[in-house]
């Protein structure tokens, strides 16, 4: 089963082409590697997957379970692209809180739990303005984990994270790849790539390939 289908999608900004004809199929329970040069798409190209972008020719078609009626972003997607959206003057564990209050899926005790998952600290008072740039990247990641996605768009999560934060992506990435989760992610690590991936796209010159 496909969970998301691109065809013949293009899109640009302006006079600045960056994908034109791109055609792939994303299938439920796979994990996708996304490679290529900086600049060449991969971020808009998971911006388009999860409708936070419109194609500007082709179509994106995303499969009819993951829409709740009136609903344009699919249900069941954890998205991490160009880093957390996130409060300021608030604590990690407060971020998630406001999060997690929009659909109400999720309580306190998954919270604290994916909080550690990632590395951060669920009783941290620090306000994340504060936060290093790893942190900030460990956020992301749990806003993204946080509701059990069927379907994982990861932006470069590996990004600014130490070694032993990369082995417990790694795993963490694992263990939902385990469980059936639909992965797309980014990475400049061929090591990240070779391990993780069941297929390899690159991206380049506006064009998708096998990689």
């Amino acid at each position: 089963m496909d969970v998301i289908t691109l065809a013949d999608v293009g899109k640009s900004f302006g006079r600045k082409e960056i994908l034109r004809e791109v055609s792939l199929r994303i299938e439920d329970g796979r994990t996708y590697g996304l490679v290529g040069p900086n600049g060449a798409g991969k971020s808009v190209l998971l911006l388009l997957m999860c409708g936070l972008l419109r194609p500007s020719s082709g179509t994106v078609t995303i499969d009819p379970a993951y829409l709740s009626r009136g609903r344009d972003y699919p249900d069941r997607f954890g998205v991490s692209i160009n880093g957390p959206g996130y409060l300021a003057g608030r604590s990690a564990r407060q971020n998630l809180a406001d999060l997690a209050s929009i659909r109400k899926q999720v309580g306190e005790e998954r919270i604290g739990e994916v909080l550690e998952q990632v590395g951060l600290s669920p009783t941290s008072p620090l306000k994340a303005r504060n936060f290093s740039l790893g942190m900030l990247q460990k956020l992301s990641l749990a806003q993204a984990l946080l509701e059990h996605p069927a379907v994982l768009l990861l932006d470069e999560p590996f990004n600014a994270l130490d070694a032993d934060s990369v082995e417990r992506l790694r795993e963490i990435l694992v263990a939902e790849k385990a469980k059936g989760t639909t992965i797309v992610f980014t990475s400049h690590r061929d090591s990240d790539i070779e391990m993780l991936s069941d297929e390899v796209l690159r991206v380049e010159g506006g064009r998708v390939t096998d990689g």
